[in-house]
């Protein structure tokens, strides 16, 4: 019989391989890092995780099934994440194109207002945030996974919970680390036409995803 300690192990391994796999949140952190702040790809690693949890919470209390369950629901989900993402890419690249009256410097100062500051974490726990939400798939994966990592004797609900902390906190470190590098790598890659080129291989990325999704 399973413990509850060996079930947190087994789906930390899980969880810990998977987290580790470059992806979209790699992805999206280390271009708001880069080319925002390192402030802003934190706040996107928060928004990831907050995501993360309230589909834990969804999958542990049943909600998750539903999703699984109904196509519509599914496919209603689906679309609107990839309508998101794809939006999001395209946006991306055509602010790429509207950067050549800007000097080769950084394109935002990490010396930035108190106030512009607030402005940019909201918009990049925002970012985290929808983009995990909108994807079902992170859903369907907590609904197949946790019911085989409670061990019997306890509350599908708290045990779900407890992991999916378990996955914010494997996340949280592994893409804090990656905000660390990045940042140290930034002042070298915050040229103007460096930042353009990432900004534009992220938006295709973000496009070609959000095309997979909508086809799936």
């Amino acid at each position: 019989m399973m413990t509850l300690a060996q079930a947190v192990l087994s789906f930390a391994f899980v969880v810990g391989l998977l987290t580790i796999l470059p992806g979209l949140d790699t992805a999206l952190v280390i271009r708001g890092t880069v080319t925002r702040s390192r402030r802003y790809g934190s706040a996107a690693i928060l928004g990831i995780q907050v995501g993360t949890l309230l589909w834990g919470a969804a999958a542990a209390s049943g909600a998750a099934a539903l999703l699984a369950a109904s196509q519509l629901a599914y496919a209603v989900l689906s679309y609107a994440g990839a309508g998101y993402l794809i939006f999001m890419g395209a946006a991306i690249i055509v602010k790429t194109f509207r950067r050549s009256a800007q000097t080769e410097t950084s394109p935002e100062s990490s010396s930035v207002p108190r106030r512009a500051g607030m402005a940019e974490s909201r918009s990049g726990f925002l970012l985290g945030l929808i983009t995990n939400l909108t994807n079902p798939k992170v859903g369907v994966f907590y609904m197949a996974t946790i019911p085989q990592f409670v061990p019997a004797g306890y509350s599908p609900l708290w045990v779900g919970l407890l992991l999916a902390g378990v996955h914010c906190l494997i996340g949280t470190t592994w893409l804090g680390l990656i905000v660390v590098g990045a940042n140290r790598l930034a002042p070298k890659l915050r040229s103007v036409s460096v930042v353009k080129w990432i900004d534009r291989v992220t938006g295709g990325s973000l496009i070609l995803l959000g095309g997979k999704l909508a086809t799936q």
